[in-house]
Parts: C-alpha cells; structure tokens; sequence
C-alpha cells in the first residue's frame, strides 16, 4: 500500500492522538465490563444456581446483541458521527454493568447483561470511524491494532482487577464499583470529542429512511474486501474470545487441575501476548500491506495446530509449558481478527466505512456466540468432557478457512483497481 499522502486525508498530529484517546477510552472501559464475566463464571454458578449451558447463555445473549446491532451501528455511526453514537454505549453498558451488580435472579442477569452488550456493540465501530476521521489512511493498520491492543488492556484489568475484587469485596461492590470507570468515560466523551478536524467534515448524505440503509448495506456488501473482512475476523478471533470471556477459566481449574491463581496467570498470559503480537502484526501491515492473508491464515493454523495437541494430550492433564505455549499463541487471535478491518477499509468510500465496519465485526462475534454455545450443550452432554466440547473449534475454522479462500482472489482484483484510481486521482489533484 502506498505510504503517500491521498487527497483529503485528514491531518493526525496531537490533537488526533488527544481525541482518538477519548474514544478508545470508551472502548477500553466497555472491554472491561464484557470480559468481567470471564474472570465470574464460576461465581455465577454459585450466584444464580445454574448449570453451563445457562452460564453460556450470559455470554451467548450477550454476544447475540452485539453482533445484531453491528450494522445498525455502522449506519448510525454514518448518520450520527462518533460522539452521540459512543455516548450512548457509555450510557447503555454502565446501566447493564450496575444492573449485573444488582441482580437477584439468573433473569435480571440475563437482561443486564444485554444491555450491556448493547451498549458494547456502540463502541467499537465509533473508534475505528474516529480513527479514519482524525488519522490518514496510511495510519489505518496500525490505528486499528493500537484501538485492539487497548480492548485487550481492558480484558487485562478483568483479570487482574475484578477478579481480585470479587474475592475481595464481593459481587455486588465489585460490579456497581467497577461501573464508576463508564461515568467517567462518558463525561469525557461528551465533555472534550470531536469527530473529525475543522476543515474535514463528512460531504453531507440526505436521508432516505430505508431506502438509504438498504443501499448503504448492499453498497458495503457487494465489495468482495467487506466479505473478505467478514470471514478473516470470523474465523480468528473466536477461539480466544471463546477462552477468555467464558470458559478458558472452568476449563483450567476443571479439567486441567489448576487452582484458580494459577489459571488467572494463565490468561493474563493471553492478554499479555495479544497486546505484543497486536503491535507487531501492525507495524507489519503497515509496512508490507500484502502479509495480511499470511498472517490470518498463520494464526488460524497455530491456533488449530496448538489446541489439537492440547486436547490429544495423552495424559490426564496437559503439561504447563504447553498451556504456556496454547495461551501465548491465542494472544496472536485478536491481532489476527482485526486484519479483517484491513480489507474492508479500502474496499469502501469513506461514507460507508461505518457500515463495512460493522459487517465485518459481525462475524468474530457470530462464531464466538455459536462456540459459546455449542461447548455449553457439549459440555453437558457429555458429563463435562472438554476434549470433546473445545473441538468444535475446529467446525467454525474449517468453515471460516474455506470462505476466506474462495474470496481473496476477487478482493485482490478489486481493492488493487481502487489503489489504481486512487493514484490517477492523486495525480490529478492541483498541488
């Protein structure tokens, strides 16, 4: 990808920095009420007196909201722009974070935690928006990665922080304390962001009702990079999400025989090497634009190759060092899963960013949900054996693999005539 400068693109400097910090704050605080239930799941059974497949469904429900509401996100970020849109999540997921806190039934619970991850779905899309609006685009990858090393800096502080609390000072205060971080993230927002620099608004786009979002969705959707972006962030980003939100824990101390200090370390570990590899994987694109597909498709094949021989271990529990080695490569998930934003950006104008965004985010999400709940039902099925349950694993990446190379052949094609119209207009442009 061409390091050049294209016409239009806004400035960065200072003031980008100061304003994305706003946004990905936002996202950071959000991330961190998502992924407290990971570090919860075994106090919740003991709370609201459920058995897996009803933990699951906490995360399963959700997850279901969050990836239903990706595309209306990415139209209300295309209409709205980024302050209201990420107010409202910082609004939304606090309420669900204090309701969770609150909750005297598994049903309350359930309701919580959809509203929380309502509010979650608002954020994501919104940053990577802000980013494109304040950044040029050659700073895309790299902005990308940093938005996804800052949710797993969140994800760390569930690991480190709201698991302490909980032990320390109980579910309630852990909850309704931790909501506090989302009041202030929203007096910031609402307080000091803007959506853009003076002198680069959006070209205005009437209304259409549903006309209008019809065509918005079918215009991101026919570019092969959207569909392309889709399925890499499908077929990455669900194994760790997977371990981390929910069942990474249950199956260390359960099946592995850990104590519960020891599998906290163990997915600190993940967060640990997601933030490295995230900056990495982002330098890298940044340079060399074509290691894309390599690396989603290399991290697809280590996270295959690495649970397979977790789960065939022959005897009664796998060895440290090769959880060592399956939790330092799940950290590479996240990295890999924001690839697919790299597709789906030069595939679409900016008007329509938001709305390609949030397809593409669909999709980690979808198979996140699906395995949450396939290793749920598995799981008492069959008396809890988790050789059995974590294999589905393997169903949603043969079928994320399989789309990815059905389409990276037309995307290519498509997104290198964009690159070429692109420098005819930059040659254009009066100097």
């Amino acid at each position: 990808m061409s390091g050049a400068t294209l016409p239009g693109d806004p400035p960065g400097g200072r003031r980008a920095v100061w304003m994305w910090s706003i946004g990905v704050s936002v996202y950071f605080v959000a991330v961190i009420f998502r992924t407290s239930l990971g570090v919860a799941g075994l106090d919740a059974v003991e709370r609201f007196h459920v058995g897996a497949s009803a933990l699951s469904t906490f995360s399963i429900l959700q997850l279901l909201v969050y990836a239903g509401m990706q595309i209306p996100v990415g139209l209300l970020v295309d209409r709205l722009g980024t302050k209201k849109v990420l107010s409202l999540g910082a609004v939304l997921f606090t309420l669900g974070q204090l309701g969770f806190a609150f909750s005297p039934s598994y049903g309350m619970a359930l309701a919580s935690r959809a509203l929380l991850g309502c509010g979650d779905a608002l954020t994501f899309i919104s940053v990577l928006r802000l980013g494109t609006r304040w950044f040029p685009a050659r700073r895309g990858p790299l902005v990308a990665q940093l938005a996804g090393l800052v949710g797993m800096a969140g994800n760390l502080v569930s690991t480190l922080v709201i698991a302490r609390l909980l032990h320390g000072i109980g579910w309630t205060a852990a909850f309704a304390g931790s909501a506090l971080a989302g009041a202030v993230v929203l007096v910031l927002t609402l307080l000091f962001l803007k959506d853009h620099p003076e002198g680069h608004e959006p070209a205005p786009s009437p209304h259409q009702g549903a006309v209008y979002v019809r065509r918005q969705i079918a215009a991101a959707w026919r570019e092969p990079g959207t569909r392309l972006g889709l399925w890499v962030h499908f077929t990455t980003q669900f194994p760790a999400m997977v371990f981390l939100l929910l069942w990474g824990l249950p199956f260390l101390v359960q099946a592995q025989g850990l104590s519960r200090a020891t599998a906290g370390e163990l997915l600190t570990l993940v967060v640990l090497s997601n933030m490295v590899i995230g900056l990495v994987y982002g330098q890298v694109v940044a340079r060399h634009h074509a290691a894309r597909l390599p690396l989603a498709l290399g991290t697809v094949a280590a996270t295959a190759l690495m649970w397979a021989v977790t789960l065939a271990y022959p005897a009664e529990h796998a060895p440290m060092w090769l959880l060592v080695v399956l939790c330092a490569v799940l950290g590479a998930c996240g990295p890999a899963s924001m690839l697919g934003f790299d597709f789906a950006r030069p595939a679409n104008p900016p008007e329509r960013q938001g709305t390609a965004s949030g397809i593409t985010n669909m999709g980690g999400f979808i198979a996140s949900m699906t395995t949450l709940f396939a290793i749920g039902v598995l799981l008492d099925a069959t008396g809890d054996d988790y050789t059995v349950a974590f294999s589905a694993v393997f169903v949603l990446q043969a079928l994320g693999v399989s789309q990815i190379l059905r389409l990276r052949g037309r995307a290519a094609r498509r997104e290198r005539e964009r690159l070429v119209a692109s420098r005819v207009e930059t040659v254009h442009v009066p100097a």
